[in-house]
């Protein structure tokens, strides 16, 4: 005798009553494990027992940073102008009026300010979401202004990178950004104030060769890609094949151009630590 019976045969739920599991709901790391997004959350969107961790953007970080998630954000709805009426395969205001719609977001980078650890902080976080993270003039002159914000309260400024590089719609302006930046981060210097820098994956392209490479301290998350140009360019300019690992944070670690890498679920306690090292 079986232990279930089906009395009727056919499935007779009505369409009306079918209850579907929502998107987003499970989240599958590259090497097949799967999660579900509240565990994943909880641990700081990184993967557990794989260390994966997850590309995420500003709000996550925020959330990850900020004491009980809560900031207040700067120059909210600056955005892209056309100064240079860029068309390519569509015009460049359609392409960021499109990016809005699809990311909620303004443009490529948020800025806030808050406690972490119970200490004053301003942050600056890019969102790859946005045209691929890219530095166009609206990026580079909130972070110029967050910088700002943190040299007239003498508060420590962290930066989190997440770019392709310069925004090419904007050609010249966007390089422009380069050299804003880095001057504003020379004024941070002079006036004693912790700038730390942060690069995730990926950080390449001008935003590698201005202020994600400036700070006090330059540090990253584990397996974060970082250089300047692609290993491909690299590789077919040098004629040679490149090392094992080449432009992964371990080996940037290695070679000297990071002071340390944190996993993103410790970095808030890592972070505070060193901003209280810091403290005069």
């Amino acid at each position: 005798m079986s232990w279930f019976k089906r009395s009727d045969k056919g499935i007779l739920t009505p369409t009306e009553s079918k209850r579907e599991v929502p998107d987003g709901l499970w989240f599958k790391s590259p090497a097949g494990k799967i999660v579900h997004t509240r565990e994943l959350k909880n641990n700081a969107y990184v993967v557990p027992d794989e260390d994966y961790h997850v590309r995420i953007g500003s709000e996550e970080y925020f959330e990850v940073l900020f004491d009980e998630g809560k900031y207040t954000e700067l120059d909210v709805n600056m955005e892209s102008a056309d100064p240079l009426k860029f068309k390519d395969t569509k015009p460049y205001p359609k392409r960021i009026k499109e990016s809005q719609e699809k990311s909620q977001l303004k443009d490529a980078v948020r800025t806030a300010y808050g406690k972490m650890g119970g200490m004053d902080i301003t942050i600056a976080c890019m969102d790859f979401s946005f045209i691929g993270g890219s530095m166009g003039s609206v990026v580079g002159e909130k972070i110029a202004r967050a910088m700002d914000h943190s040299l007239h309260n003498k508060k420590p400024f962290l930066m989190i990178s997440r770019s392709g590089g310069a925004r090419m719609m904007e050609a010249g302006l966007s390089l422009m950004q380069m050299a804003k930046t880095s001057a504003k981060i020379a004024l941070l210097d002079e006036a004693k104030v912790p700038y730390i820098s942060l690069l995730t994956d990926p950080t390449t392209g001008g935003v590698t060769a201005s202020y994600a490479m400036l700070g006090d301290f330059n540090i990253a998350e584990p397996g974060a890609l970082i250089g300047f140009a692609g290993p491909r360019v690299i590789r077919e300019t040098i004629g040679k094949d490149l090392p094992k690992g080449f432009q992964s944070a371990e080996f940037v670690l290695e070679h000297g151009f990071l002071d340390f890498i944190v996993d993103r679920r410790n970095m808030k306690n890592r972070l505070s630590t060193l901003l209280r090292m810091l403290q005069p």
